[in-house]
């Protein structure tokens, strides 16, 4: 039995949480994290049951909370500031979850991905370019960061002048989010403003688009419904920070992971340059073996059984995606980084009807970034140093800085 139960994933097992959860995982597939107040999940086949079952499992409270009680003025502006009323569509139970769901897949259909794929490859193409210039670069904040927010951005019909104010909305919304003990008020407050502002910004660009639509994502939601399905401006204006900030943060996270693995793996980056890793399975392999979304939360809203454990309606449970990605009942090598091998089956987008509506459009962001960084850069390694550390934000696996080196 593992010695010490309490999974840390803010400390002790902030940078690799994989060891633990294998560790414990081989004694209790599902075990009480006392500091997630969670009950954590991490078979791969008892998170695709849970994710089945959206009769006995709600999504309305999937995100982190504070660990810690925010002022009550914070608190009412965290809860309001899309709108009164208004959840993101990962958020949302049936039946409602369908209607927002059907009209939103539109946007993201294989036919429309690839037509989005030129200007992917062209920010992808702009912003490698501005990073060739310097021998020695942060990979995360130079490039993974400003390509995946302008990708989502340019996607919705977001002008690119506040491309910098949705990064700093989403900061925000993290710090809030995923708030681990007291802070200063006046900078809780900030950041509550701050998604205030964010839900206004969300609202107005709807309006706008619902006058006078462009060709962005936002106008086909609006004009462009499934058999004449649309959805309202409120139903738009409430997933818009939704598809900025998941659209955004799980990319950059994914394309910093996939980097620092093959960059640090025997072959190097040479062997995604020669062809001899074919980029799909690079991307696939980067999302398994370190998902950036760690896991996802769930509420039971009947009594259930779990692996073989008895949990009482209103338990709230952590579906551990990371782990399920190294579930040595599923994978033949869990844990090596092995691109091109039979292990890239996983869970980072999820599974059943909260399944990640973007996934499509994700996987094309992936490859493309890694084409445009093999083509002007063949020749990257890891910059000299301590190995990069992943941030406090559980359940993103982000790291916080990756430093890398061009020419010899």
């Amino acid at each position: 039995m593992h010695e010490d139960r309490s999974f840390d994933p803010y400390g002790a097992h902030r940078d690799d949480p994989y060891s633990f959860l294998g560790d414990i995982g081989e004694m209790e597939s599902v075990f009480y994290a006392p500091l997630l107040d969670a009950w954590c999940v991490t078979r791969r086949e008892d998170m695709v049951a849970v994710l089945r079952d959206d009769q006995s499992f709600s999504a309305r409270d999937h995100n982190p909370r504070p660990a810690v009680a925010l002022p009550e003025d914070v608190s009412r502006m965290f809860r309001t500031w899309r709108g009164a009323d208004t959840l993101g569509v990962g958020s949302l139970d049936p039946p409602e979850h369908s209607r927002v769901r059907e009209v939103l897949n539109i946007g993201f259909t294989p036919a429309r991905v690839r037509a989005f794929e030129p200007t992917m490859r062209a920010i992808a193409t702009d912003l490698v370019e501005r990073a060739a210039v310097a021998e020695e670069f942060d990979f995360i904040s130079d490039f993974a960061v400003p390509y995946a927010l302008e990708v989502i951005c340019r996607r919705l019909g977001v002008p690119d002048e506040y491309l910098d104010r949705c990064r700093t909305w989403s900061e925000q919304r993290i710090e809030l989010m995923m708030l681990q003990r007291d802070a200063d008020p006046d900078r809780l407050r900030e950041c509550a403003r701050g998604l205030m502002d964010f839900g206004a910004f969300a609202r107005s660009l709807v309006r706008e688009r619902l006058a006078s639509p462009r060709d962005d994502l936002i106008s086909e939601l609006l004009h462009d419904g499934k058999a004449g399905q649309t959805l309202t401006a409120d139903d738009v204006s409430g997933q818009v920070p939704t598809l900025i900030f998941a659209g955004h943060m799980t990319c950059a996270e994914a394309l910093g992971t996939l980097l620092f693995q093959q960059l640090r793996s025997p072959g190097g980056w040479a062997e995604v340059v020669d062809g001899k890793i074919a980029t799909r399975d690079l991307v696939e392999e980067g999302l398994r073996f370190d998902s950036p979304l760690a896991g996802m939360y769930r509420t039971a809203v009947r009594d259930v059984v779990v692996g073989d454990v008895p949990l009482a309606a209103g338990t709230r449970l952590l579906l551990l995606y990371g782990a399920a990605g190294r579930d040595s009942r599923a994978h033949a090598c869990p844990a090596a980084f092995s691109p091109g091998g039979r292990s890239a089956s996983h869970l980072a987008f999820g599974h059943g009807i909260h399944f990640c509506l973007g996934a499509g459009f994700a996987r094309a962001e992936l490859e493309i970034a890694v084409q445009a960084i093999a083509a002007r850069m063949p020749d990257l390694t890891l910059a000299p140093g301590l190995p990069p550390r992943h941030r406090p934000v559980f359940p993103l696996r982000a790291l916080t800085e990756l430093r890398v080196r061009q020419g010899s």
